[in-house]
């Protein structure tokens, strides 16, 4: 896929979406909650509410936050802050309020837009963000106890209402900056990675052209909008092609099930444990089965999904888990192809447009099939960390993204993720990859979800440790005994802890440095590794 270029530049988001409208006028852009909005009555809302904005005195390159659950608000704001040039500044709603106070700080935000559920945690730090002009809230009929806060909120709805369709669009770059993107910050505070108008477009529509989106495709929109991997697979790339979301506010299997059935969905995208959720509520009841009987394609991302799950979801509902892989500061970088069957445990092939290079610590390519750091490059990469040189310098060297994560490529071109470096754990001087013990654990029939972690060893430096949570009744020695018949040794859990589920962030994904605490609080290993 090569961008498309309008007078001599990539074409962005929005006007893509205004050459959609002009195709698709009365076609359901979304649907929410039983509610069809059309492409025309989206790029109206999209219109007047840019407008409204700049009525306000917003401006191209100003920092504005979004922060709300999948909803047409946010799908709505999203496209508006486009239209008008300015910043969006993505934030999860499920955060602190000193986790919000710190990225509305640090990424400099004139406004934020915000679903009226968060009112308290607002209220509460917006005495120390004088910075912050407007707070735009949905919803009416808001108690609002701070009158400083009080004095800087509108109604969503309001501003909707006091835009115009006759809004201008200022002229935009494809450099220029359209998202800041922070990330989820493991190995510290939160770092904001910078993504332009290209690395959107080309996000967006590398994805929709490689997975063959459509205008009768119907997209289960449950993946947090916030997250890079939702931008091209169940948000901005189905729009590209005219095709419909079914969007979700938040993701529960059951309705999962109930929305895909009725609306005869024919995308579904998600990230394994969701997957998982899927498999387990349809074990229970049957009859949920049938309700992806219309699907066409699931994707896979945000983390590596385990053989095991893999095998059995396709298994059980007779269609095909393609698996990609991207990351915030540069996504997507590959995925399986559609027309033949995946490699399991493959995250697929390069996508176009991108390089890929498996290099070893002095960045040296290693040979195919050999072990190394993927680094990537390509008109996806961010630009860089906001306000952060010197960690921009580290990531992106000579063009090239170091992304963290070890894998090997095949003959065949497929890429296999191993682990992130920052994950492995070396026992006695040898090298285990988390990946490799959660694979084994997984395929135990009574294991629903694991994660493996390192955990302090007096002798060893490091010792394996894992966590599960689990169907019926089994034994910590009986699991220990199953890892005994494929793993050696030193690869064995010492100990493996039991939870009635594992620690997951907004995306589902499963949140190892919390993980990685509670195994250093654990008793000492007591015999050798």
């Amino acid at each position: 896929m090569e961008p498309k270029v309008k007078g001599g530049r990539t074409v962005k988001l929005n006007e893509a979406l205004s050459s959609i409208v002009n195709k698709y006028p009365d076609k359901a852009a979304f649907i929410y909650q039983d509610e069809e909005t059309s492409y025309y009555e989206f790029e109206s809302q999209v219109k007047r509410f840019a407008s409204g904005l700049e009525k306000l005195g917003y401006q191209k390159g100003d920092h504005i936050a979004l922060i709300s659950w999948n909803s047409p608000l946010y799908v709505i704001a999203f496209y508006s802050l486009l239209r008008m040039g300015a910043v969006i500044i993505p934030v999860k709603p499920i955060l602190t309020a000193n986790e919000i106070k710190y990225i509305l700080k640090d990424g400099n935000v004139k406004a934020v837009i915000a679903v009226k559920e968060l009112v308290e945690s607002l209220e509460e730090i917006a005495e120390e963000l004088p910075d912050v002009k407007h707070y735009i809230l949905s919803g009416t009929d808001i108690p609002l106890g701070n009158q400083y806060f009080a004095s800087k909120v509108k109604a969503f709805n309001r501003v909707v209402e006091e835009g115009n369709l006759e809004f201008e669009a200022p002229d935009l770059d494809e450099e220029d900056t359209g998202i800041i993107l922070y990330t989820s910050g493991t190995t510290g505070k939160p770092k904001g990675a910078m993504l332009s108008y290209q690395n959107l477009y080309v996000n967006a529509m590398s994805t929709a052209d490689y997975l063959e989106f459509n205008p009768n495709d119907r997209v289960v929109s449950v993946l947090p909008m916030v997250h890079v991997f939702s931008i091209g697979a169940s948000f901005c790339g189905p729009l590209l092609k005219g095709a419909t979301l079914l969007i979700m506010q938040k993701f529960s299997p059951t309705e999962v099930f109930h929305i895909a059935n009725k609306h005869k969905a024919t995308i579904f995208a998600g990230v394994p444990t969701m997957y998982n959720y899927l498999l387990q509520t349809a074990k229970k009841h049957p009859a949920y089965k049938d309700h992806f009987s219309d699907i066409r394609l699931c994707l896979s991302g945000g983390a590596a999904i385990p053989l095991a799950l893999l095998n059995e979801f396709e298994n059980t509902f007779h269609v095909t888990i393609t698996e990609g892989y991207g990351l915030s500061e540069a996504a997507p970088v590959a995925y399986n192809p559609v027309h033949c069957p995946p490699k399991p445990g493959s995250i697929g092939k390069r996508i176009l447009q991108v390089e890929c290079k498996v290099v070893d610590s002095s960045g040296k390519e290693v040979r195919m099939g050999e072990v190394g750091e993927l680094i990537v490059k390509g008109p996806h990469v961010m630009k860089g960390y906001y306000k952060l040189p010197e960690e921009t310098g580290k990531t992106i060297q000579n063009g090239w993204l170091h992304t963290g994560d070890l894998v090997r490529v095949d003959e065949d071109g497929y890429y296999y993720i191993i682990d992130r470096i920052k994950d492995v754990i070396i026992v006695g001087g040898y090298n285990v990859y988390p990946r490799e013990v959660e694979e084994v654990l997984s395929e135990h029939p009574q294991v629903v979800e694991v994660a493996v972690v390192g955990a302090p060893h007096e002798e060893k430096g490091e010792a394996v440790m894992g966590f599960v949570a689990v169907s019926g009744d089994v034994t910590e020695e009986t699991l220990i005994d199953y890892c005994r018949k494929s793993l050696v040794k030193f690869k064995v859990p010492y100990k493996i802890e039991f939870l009635d589920e594992l620690p997951k962030n907004a995306t589902g994904k499963i949140i190892k440095k919390d993980l990685a605490a509670m195994a250093k609080r654990s008793r000492s290993v007591e015999e050798p590794v």
